[in-house]
């Protein structure tokens, strides 16, 4: 799409008008058909054309600020200069609106507006942004280029990919090919570029990671298994038949627990023959909630 050739408003302010019908509202606009016309290829086939004899048009799907934006840059080549991001809304509208009309000149325009504010308030273009572009415009189009070599630079500078982005990437697998291939167009140098083939420092980190995680799951495995033993042994202890062990057993701590479990289960046969002599058979075997010997603990830990 080549440029048309400019030529000076006065020579463009013809006398013939058209009437341009815009938005829901169908908001009337009284336009120069030369000026429209020398600007914009989609209008000189409606109003120029050989089988075409009208003199208005509709364009219902736009918006009104939009194309009073439009206007306004048709009379003056001037674009309002936006103070916020949110201002951007309308430019990015009229952007749109330029490849519709097939007006190079506007594209650029709105081009260089949208890439001076973001380099000048030193920011990205949003998610939305960029998702909005790559919804109503095709391969090629001038802005998503722009827009995609901003977000593969953020990429690169950034530590990490932002949680919404990695949404957003998984999604349109179009707009992670394109961060790439704009990646691979800045032809980085070697030196500036990891090898992870000679530099295994980072693969390293990772499995010194797994490994902490790993002990750490163990030691909070144990730690749990302990915690569950004492409170065992603490509801034993809370019951009015106590073992005591006695001293050579109190000074084996390192114990395994089957020798543990054993000893257990031998004082507790110790003591169901003691409480047999003592005639208390008959009450040992009528304990409440099925506890049976090996269910006393000791007090040794």
């Amino acid at each position: 799409m080549q440029a048309q050739q400019e030529k000076p408003l006065h020579e463009l302010l013809s006398r013939s008008m058209v009437d341009i019908y815009v938005g829901p509202e169908n908001t009337h606009w009284i336009l120069h058909e030369k000026l429209l016309c020398h600007h914009s290829p989609f209008f000189r086939k409606i109003f120029y054309g050989k089988d075409n004899k009208t003199t208005s048009y509709g364009l219902p799907e736009e918006e009104d600020p939009t194309f009073k934006c439009f206007v306004g840059w048709l009379y003056s080549t001037s674009l309002p200069v936006p103070r916020e991001e949110a201002d951007l809304g309308v430019l990015f509208d009229l952007y749109l609106l330029a490849e519709k009309l097939q007006i190079p000149s506007l594209i650029q325009d709105v081009l260089q507006v949208v890439r001076e504010w973001y380099k000048y308030s030193d920011t990205y273009p949003g998610l939305r942004r960029v998702q909005y572009i790559y919804a109503n415009t095709e391969e090629g189009s001038p802005m998503r280029h722009m827009l995609v070599h901003s977000v593969a630079r953020l990429m690169v500078l950034e530590n990490g990919i932002p949680q919404h982005w990695n949404k957003a990437l998984r999604k349109n697998g179009q707009l992670a090919v394109d961060i790439i291939s704009a990646i691979q167009e800045w032809r980085l140098g070697e030196e500036v570029v990891p090898d992870a083939r000679d530099d295994p420092e980072q693969a390293e980190e990772l499995l010194d990671e797994e490994v902490e995680k790993a002990e750490q799951e163990a030691a909070d495995a144990e730690a749990e298994e302990a915690d569950n033993e004492e409170t065992e042994e603490n509801d034993a202890d809370d019951t009015d038949d106590t073992v005591v062990e006695t001293a050579s057993e109190t000074k084996s701590p390192k114990s395994k627990p089957q020798e543990a479990k054993g000893a257990a289960q031998k004082k507790g046969d110790e003591l169901a023959n003691g409480m047999g002599k003592l005639g208390l058979k008959e009450g040992f075997d009528k304990i409440p909630n099925g506890i049976s010997n090996a269910d006393y603990g000791t007090l040794a830990h």
